[in-house]
């Protein structure tokens, strides 16, 4: 090799040696802001100094748990219930908290249209004789518009004024702009603009001892109020009532023991990530922190049911029915210990199978034991009523069915639940 050779060959070596460090100081650069870490730590390179990346250190669940109830907070509301002195003295006595307990399964998950409260608009205070406040719930508002979502159990007294309080305390009498037909909750509308709307998180994804929290008007006197707890359990079944005689089947509640008082009744349950996963909505006063939520996703459809059409379309079956267990299948001697049996209620009024209905016309009688519903096993983690509400009215479903012995498919097309 000559020595132009040699001297060519060297300066070549130099100059990919400094070219490649370069490429490796932008790519190294590129690579870790592209997701989205500020630079924190310097490296030497050829005797300079460059910013590079590292992962920021991880956040403690206090610091998650802060986060969360600073965006969470604006959007929870207070609601007060108000009624006319005499009135409520002579029917209810003090201290209405709707609610605030619950009793084990024993009604039956009814897919019976029930006479609807008629939607109240404001009332006049003033008029019809003095009014005080009786009692409260929670809500949490869900557009920028002042739509807000709460237990329905909170606003079914046609007598009360229901208002409306935000965050940053100012009241706002309240509107029902539709009530569940079949699960305990109901939209409000209040007159706002730009009000901060909660986040819906995805209640199908949440595991047994994921951190909650649950922010509400506790007592009815100690609005945003902050409980942490964990998932205690899921699929829960409980049928809630109050001390007015009122209650409600709910189907796959999510059980936690983040402290739910009185006036928590249609409260967000809110992950970490600060999304709403559940809306909060009975407690049991025989145990300790034993607390039940409706998943969110359960009213999703009911809220977008709500901003396309003014109300809650829901599905209609037409049939009062007991979920089949192994004891009740030993009990009546039943040949399968899963499945919805079709049974009367209590009244002559609580007809098994409603005239008329869906069921009806696709021949479902009393006794039937409906074993599927388009191929899923009802059990006490699939519920008919859950399912049948997941579907649109006109859909057409097929029941895999037990009558009088024999199995059978039967094709039933849903109607509207009016």
């Amino acid at each position: 090799m000559s020595k132009e050779q040699r001297i060519f060959f060297f300066v070549t070596l130099i100059v990919a040696l400094v070219v490649g460090g370069l490429s490796g100081i932008i790519a190294a650069v590129y690579v870790t802001t592209s997701v989205g870490f500020e630079p924190t730590f310097v490296a030497t390179v050829f005797g300079r100094t460059a910013k590079t990346n590292q992962f920021p250190a991880p956040l403690s669940e206090d610091e998650l748990v802060t986060r969360l109830v600073k965006k969470v907070q604006p959007s929870v509301v207070s609601i007060s219930i108000s009624k006319n002195i005499q009135s409520f003295s002579n029917r209810t006595g003090p201290n209405i908290f709707p609610f605030d307990d619950f009793f084990e399964q024993f009604g039956f998950p009814s897919q019976i249209p029930q006479q609807q409260p008629q939607q109240s608009e404001p009332q006049n205070p003033s008029a019809g004789g003095q009014k005080q406040v009786v009692g409260g719930g929670t809500g949490f508002i869900i557009t920028a518009d002042g739509m807000i979502l709460t237990n329905k159990h909170v606003v079914s007294d046609v007598e009360a004024e229901y208002t409306v309080t935000t965050n940053d305390g100012k009241s706002y009498p309240a509107k029902i702009l539709a009530q569940d037909p079949v699960n305990d909750f109901a939209v409000l509308k209040i007159d706002a603009k730009g009000l901060s709307a909660v986040t819906f998180g995805d209640s199908d994804s949440i595991a047994i001892g994921q951190t909650v929290v649950a922010i509400g008007n506790s007592l009815a006197q100690f609005p945003n109020t902050v409980t942490k707890g964990v998932i205690s359990g899921l699929g829960r079944r409980v049928t809630a009532g109050d001390n007015r005689g009122m209650s409600e089947v709910i189907e796959g509640a999510i059980q936690t023991d983040a402290a739910i008082n009185p006036g928590n009744s249609g409260g967000p349950l809110v992950n970490l990530h600060g999304e709403v996963i559940g809306i909060n909505t009975a407690v049991s006063q025989a145990g300790q922190l034993i607390g039940f939520a409706i998943p969110i996703n359960e009213a999703k459809r009911a809220v977008a049911s709500v901003k396309k059409a003014g109300k809650i379309v829901r599905p209609w079956l037409g049939v009062r029915y007991v979920l089949v267990t192994k004891e009740l299948a030993d009990k009546n001697q039943l040949t399968v210990d899963y499945g919805a049996l079709v049974l009367r209620g209590q009244t002559q009024t609580d007809f098994a199978v409603i005239p008329g209905s869906p069921a009806d016309k696709a021949g479902l009688v009393e006794n039937d034991i409906i074993l599927e519903i388009d191929g899923t096993k009802i059990d006490k983690d699939h519920a008919l009523s859950r399912i049948v509400a997941r579907k649109n009215p006109g859909d057409t479903v097929t029941l895999k069915v037990i009558s009088k012995g024999k199995e059978k498919t039967v094709k039933v097309k849903l109607g509207e639940f009016k």
